[in-house]
């Protein structure tokens, strides 16, 4: 059993995130609220390989293309329910204005949700993971610099 890299984006705009509801045929987390994001590909250049997955993901899943640097959030390894290790990464991607997240892969994509912390705090399909997430994106975006 190999270890799996998957790279998450929190997608934030003007004190609002966008996030996923994943797909019903997702073998993780299927239906909650989920960060966007997916597997790195051992096809991807090895130079910039998990920000490059980061940003095919959001393109792939909700059809933006990030032009902001991506500022890492954090890395954590979990388990699938097979017992499976997966590394995930975390980064903090800004939207620009004029930019829609939507639903481009509706395969792994239900629904684009577009809430606030409070309201991911208080979402019951929003996993504690994602409230990590977002609580240390949101966090990680006060400190940084300008």
């Amino acid at each position: 059993m190999g270890l799996a890299v998957n790279v998450d984006v929190a997608l934030h705009r003007a004190g609002e995130w966008h996030l996923i509801v994943r797909g019903d045929a997702e073998d993780h987390a299927a239906g909650m609220l989920s960060l966007v994001g997916g597997t790195l590909e051992t096809a991807s250049p090895l130079d910039e390989a998990l920000e490059a997955t980061a940003r095919r993901e959001v393109l792939e899943e909700v059809g933006v293309e990030l032009g902001s640097p991506l500022h890492y959030v954090e890395s954590a390894v979990f388990h699938l329910a097979d017992g499976s290790p997966v590394l995930n990464v975390v980064f903090l991607g800004e939207l620009d204005d004029g930019q829609t997240p939507r639903r481009a892969a509706p395969d792994e994509v239900s629904a684009v949700v577009t809430r606030t912390l409070p309201e991911l705090e208080a979402d019951p399909d929003c996993p504690p993971w994602t409230v990590r997430s977002i609580r240390l994106a949101s966090a990680a975006r006060d400190h940084r610099p300008a």
